[in-house]
């Protein structure tokens, strides 16, 4: 299980608008240069967090991309909906069938529980986090981490 270049890059592009601070705007170079992915590329996934509502635009020679909300009012689990949706939909078994018309485990599976625990803990996280939190620097967000319980009350990292 990995997450996609969409997830990864389209989170980095949010950061570092936010790092631009409240009113602070980039444009689509800056931001493809600070991150080293190519302009059309930033282009793409800046027009996804536009439809998305979480960055706005502005035109003109003091145009570029700014954030459309606080960075405490952008949740993280919405921005990965956005960006490229969850690990695991109730609809995985049936565009996972292999060869079958149906899946073969379809009434008894394990593996289908793993999955769906595995996605109630990572929306779990991602509803907690918000932007605001990802703008500080890897030890404070790890002190961060250290404080969510997890979905049964126990914590996700020691």
């Amino acid at each position: 299980m990995k997450l996609g270049a969409n997830e990864e890059y389209g989170l980095r592009c949010l950061v570092r608008l936010g790092y631009a601070g409240e009113g602070g705007s980039l444009t689509i170079p800056e931001i493809s240069h600070a991150e080293g992915v190519s302009p059309a590329y930033a282009a793409k996934i800046l027009r996804i967090l536009r439809k998305g509502g979480f960055v706005k635009a502005a035109r003109g020679k003091e145009g570029g991309y700014m954030l459309a909300r606080a960075p405490e009012s952008i949740v993280i689990g919405e921005v990965m909906d956005v960006l490229g949706g969850r690990l695991f939909e109730s609809s995985f078994c049936e565009t996972h069938a292999g060869q079958a018309a149906i899946c073969t485990r379809s009434v008894d599976c394990s593996v289908r529980s793993l999955w769906r625990a595995v996605q109630v803990a990572v929306d779990h996280v991602l509803s907690k986090a918000t932007l605001r939190d990802l703008l500080q620097n890897e030890e404070e967000m790890n002190a961060w981490v250290r404080t969510i319980p997890g979905p049964s009350g126990l914590r996700l990292m020691q």
